[in-house]
């Protein structure tokens, strides 16, 4: 049996979870796993309903300390009295910060902007909707529901063709910033592909999915927020094929939103629509 199982799980505030693993200890938020090594762990305290892992300093170094809230006191003593027994009296001063491994699980750029750009499409097409029915209520005898119909086709086409105009231009022109102003970071793949991690600058280790089987890609995330990353492409023969389609796409897709309403309107004023 492993000398860590007698050592019960912390449930905190925030969904966060503090267990024991066989190196060291596991601190689990909602997008973040932070694995502190035994060796770097000064003493534990159990504080009423709070718990705080101390790591050990250099000397004259302020220490860096986890702490977890909201847990059950009784729980809060007995993990801190299992763990300091397992701990060994330091040899010499290290600093435990540096032994820390900290993960972080972000979505990528590309991924948020994809889930983005979905609700805003269905959004539109709640608005095609919305028009094809009223050409149909306000229209004129059969011609309402011809135009109608009409209206529903031209506006799906036309919402298609936003979204791809937006899906070729938004994320080249989102890369080429972030070429210029980001950071620029080789992901290499870690547990089976698909996934990657990159180490930002403030020592942070992330971890985000990508669909490759490339052992390695190249990331550009923002110094500002070292969460937000974006794999950048490597081919430009794609990024000038997103370039020339993307604009037709776009314009194709306003000029057929500019015809739905102008259709509508029509309607609505009694003007044949054929």
């Amino acid at each position: 049996m492993s000398i860590t199982s007698s050592v019960p799980v912390l449930k905190g505030r925030d969904a966060t979870v503090l267990s024991a693993e066989q190196d060291g200890l596991a601190l689990e938020r909602p997008g973040e796993k932070v694995m502190i090594p035994f060796g770097a762990i000064a003493r534990v305290h159990a504080e009423g309903r709070s718990l705080t892992v101390e790591l050990r300093a250099l000397a004259g170094a302020t220490p860096a300390v986890h702490r977890v809230e909201d847990v059950s006191a009784a729980a809060a003593v007995a993990f801190a009295d299992a763990v300091n027994a397992l701990l060994l009296d330091p040899a010499e001063d290290i600093d435990g910060s540096a032994l820390v491994d900290a993960r972080t699980f972000t979505s990528t750029w590309l991924q948020r902007f994809r889930r983005r750009l979905g609700r805003v499409l269905l959004g539109c097409l709640g608005g095609v909707l919305a028009l094809s029915v009223t050409t149909a209520v306000a229209g004129d005898g059969r011609t309402a529901v011809t135009g109608a119909v009409l209206i529903a086709a031209l506006g799906v086409m036309a919402v298609v063709g936003i979204g791809l105009g937006a899906v070729c231009l938004v994320p080249w022109f989102h890369e080429a910033r972030r070429r210029r102003h980001g950071m620029t970071v080789i992901a290499v793949q870690v547990d089976g592909p698909g996934t990657y991690q990159y180490t930002d600058s403030t020592g942070t280790t992330r971890v985000f999915s990508h669909p490759s089987p490339a052992p390695s890609v190249q990331a550009g995330y923002d110094p500002r927020n070292p969460s937000d990353v974006l794999v950048l492409q490597d081919h430009r023969s794609t990024r000038l094929l997103d370039i020339t389609l993307g604009p037709c796409f776009l314009l194709a897709g306003l000029g057929g939103i500019a015809v739905v309403i102008g259709l509508t309107v029509m309607a609505i004023l009694g003007e044949p629509l054929l």
